[in-house]
């Protein structure tokens, strides 16, 4: 379930939003404490953020630009500043969109959705594990662990092609340069790491050896 950060101090409309959007799954989490919105940020680990400008103790530009510094997570601006120069700010301080008050319920839905399909062409995720890959890591309920380049290619191929065997060769002219020389063993070596990784999330048993002919990652349903 996708997370999402309230920061609006206005408690009647954040109340609202969250009982709204919350009905659409997803899990919203609002801001009590304004003196330590940073600190709240780094341990919610949200998935999107939904700002506001006029702050208690804080400035919504300045925040966004030091949530930008630490991370990727979109970041939507809601406020009553309706000006185009506010708005043209706001996105060169690193939002990914801007909703002037008063907005619909409905209208600031469907730019969270909009802001989740295009986080998802940077992703790749299955039964429950969301692959990075702009960091080479992977979570599981915001459990997130990093992968070497090469791990992160192997389980991406794998995922890529789930509930399908991929021979070794494959996966070998895959993942090396075809002008290095590299034996079977690197591949098994590589393999035996990712799932030892895996295994850390709860999911040791995801990649399974065919004898003979290469592995296949098979999520917990599968559907033949």
């Amino acid at each position: 379930m996708n997370k999402i950060l309230v920061i609006e101090d206005d408690t009647k409309l954040s109340s609202f939003i969250k009982e709204f959007i919350e009905k659409y799954a997803y899990n919203v989490v609002l801001i009590n404490d304004f003196n330590n919105i940073e600190t709240e940020f780094s341990e919610t680990k949200p998935d999107l953020i939904l700002l506001d400008i006029n702050l208690p103790y804080s400035d919504g530009f300045q925040l966004c630009r030091a949530f930008r510094r630490e991370s990727d997570v979109p970041i939507i601006f809601i406020s009553a500043r309706s000006s185009e120069f506010e708005q043209i700010r706001g996105l060169e301080m690193g939002a990914d969109d801007y909703i002037v008050k008063p907005f619909s319920f409905e209208l600031l839905l469907a730019k969270i959705q909009a802001s989740f399909r295009r986080v998802r062409g940077e992703y790749n995720s299955s039964n429950g594990l969301l692959l990075n890959k702009k960091n080479f890591d992977i979570s599981v309920n915001n459990n997130i662990l990093e992968l070497s380049k090469k791990e992160f290619q192997l389980l991406n191929k794998l995922i890529e092609n789930e509930n399908v065997i991929v021979t070794r060769e494959e996966l070998l002219e895959e993942l090396w340069d075809e002008t290095f020389f590299v034996d079977d063993h690197t591949l098994t070596v590589n393999v035996t790491r990712l799932r030892n990784k895996l295994a850390m999330l709860g999911l040791g048993d995801v990649i399974k050896t065919k004898r003979g002919l290469g592995y296949i990652y098979q999520s917990k349903v599968l559907i033949l």
